[in-house]
């Protein structure tokens, strides 16, 4: 009897989408403000709190809604719809006032408030949209009202409970969603961020969560406050891939007494600010860097202990002046400082560049930052003091003969050659000393 096994043979699996350039019609980017706000992509939008992101974003929300014209004066593709997702701001005190004041045309702006969710019961409640898990959802409204303007405001606080924010494939993840959602629908979508406290002028490393964030989105901006006048704020971009980078815009927040809120007023000429001089903040007029700073106090302290430390002791002292030891390193680099190693247990010391002072800072004057103690630095300030009368001899004392390595010439040993307070000052071997003791121990030993 023939068995068919054909019924038994695998799936084959599906085949992976290849596509071949030359089938490809290319197209052109179409744009929502053209050169900043892509159709179909994602952008991004960080600043800290307080600078005015949210009206300024409901500012742009309103001339989508009439088709004004955009700030810069280009001139808008006709009046769209506009969806909104906050998560801090009270959709009637506070979003409908700064609209008004905006100008906007209230019939087009739309707030997704909540979303349906059904528990294991069958029951329905009401909870705040969520990404990924409403994507869908938001995509049936966006069709349904012709969205073409869609802020998430603050990005952060929509992401589900299960998403690291700071974890890269978890944020690409959802973000891919968000981004295939917004190429099939033409829309532009704004994500909301506040920056983090890492510090630096890099823009695109500050940003709340992961770097993947920025990576994900078509276009980036920095809001923040221009460090020459408070009451004013920069528009700045961080990076833009589908166009060259637009200059930064100014405005400043006005009152509105009209609708009890804020307004944005915008300048008419673009100005010279960029993210990265936003983000460096005011500076004195070297501009100095931690390195920099790290470094004077290096020379400060070294000056202080007369010239030489042990690095053991350095260390210590800069990390209680609030310098890292990696700062350290840099700092020792930049000020030409010299090192040494002698000894055993090796010790090595760190000592002053030759022919150098630190201006304006005497020997013996306290620096004010992280003054070192302890046994080990007595012992050596002594030292270094004693050494210091010794090459310097009152103009009432003679001077004697000395040998090359600076001792008194009656110190060296004429049959060979060697000074005896050298030998004297040599940093004790433990190991050699205890061999000797040995020895001797073992000669007494054989004595008896």
């Amino acid at each position: 009897m023939t068995v068919d096994y054909s019924h038994m043979t695998p799936p084959v699996p599906p085949a992976p989408t290849v596509i071949t350039m030359s089938d490809v019609e290319p197209e052109r980017v179409q744009w929502l403000w053209p050169g900043r706000l892509p159709l179909g992509k994602l952008v991004v939008i960080d600043g800290d709190p307080s600078t005015g992101k949210s009206t300024l974003t409901l500012d742009l929300a309103a001339r989508v809604s009439t088709g004004g014209t955009w700030p810069d004066g280009a001139l808008s593709a006709g009046p769209r719809d506009v969806l909104l997702l906050s998560a801090e701001d009270g959709v009637a005190d506070t979003i409908a006032p700064r609209l008004a004041a905006a100008g906007a045309d209230r019939l087009r702006v739309h707030v997704l408030a909540d979303v349906p969710q059904v528990d294991e019961d069958g029951n329905v409640r009401r909870v705040p949209p969520s990404l990924p898990r409403d994507v869908g959802l938001i995509e049936k409204v966006v069709a349904e009202k012709k969205v073409a303007f869609i802020v998430v405001d603050v990005l952060m606080a929509f992401l589900n409970s299960g998403v690291d924010s700071h974890r890269d494939q978890d944020v690409r993840g959802v973000l891919h969603q968000l981004a295939s959602m917004a190429e099939r629908a033409g829309c532009t979508v704004v994500l909301i961020r506040h920056l983090n406290k890492a510090g630096g002028s890099n823009a695109l490393y500050r940003g709340g969560g992961s770097i993947g964030i920025v990576g994900a989105a078509r276009a980036a901006y920095l809001v923040a406050r221009d460090p020459e006048d408070e009451d004013r704020r920069i528009f700045a971009v961080t990076k833009c891939n589908l166009a060259l980078e637009p200059p930064s815009l100014a405005y400043r927040l006005v009152d509105d007494p009209d609708h009890g809120c804020a307004r944005i007023e915008w300048e008419d000429a673009p100005v010279e600010h960029t993210a990265a001089s936003l983000l460096r903040g005011p500076v004195d007029d070297e501009d100095r860097t931690e390195r920099d700073e790290a470094a004077d106090w290096l020379l400060g302290y070294l000056t202080d202990n007369g010239g030489t430390a042990a690095r053991k002791d350095i260390v210590k002292a800069a990390r209680a002046a609030g310098y890292s030891e990696a700062t350290l390193k840099r700092a020792k680099d930049r000020a030409a400082v010299k090192h040494s190693s002698e000894g055993f247990p090796r010790q090595t010391w760190w000592s002053m560049p030759v022919g150098s002072a630190k201006p304006g800072h005497a020997q013996g004057e306290p620096t004010g930052k992280g003054e070192p103690t302890g046994a080990d630095l007595r012992k050596h300030n002594l030292q270094s003091a004693q050494s210091v009368q010794s090459a310097q001899p009152s103009a009432s004392e003679p001077t004697e003969p000395t040998a090359d390595c600076g001792h008194p010439i009656k110190a060296v040993n004429t049959s060979n050659g060697k000074c005896g307070q050298c030998i004297a000052e040599r940093p004790a071997d433990p190991a050699r000393a205890a061999a000797e003791e040995h020895g001797r121990a073992l000669r007494l030993a054989v004595g008896a």
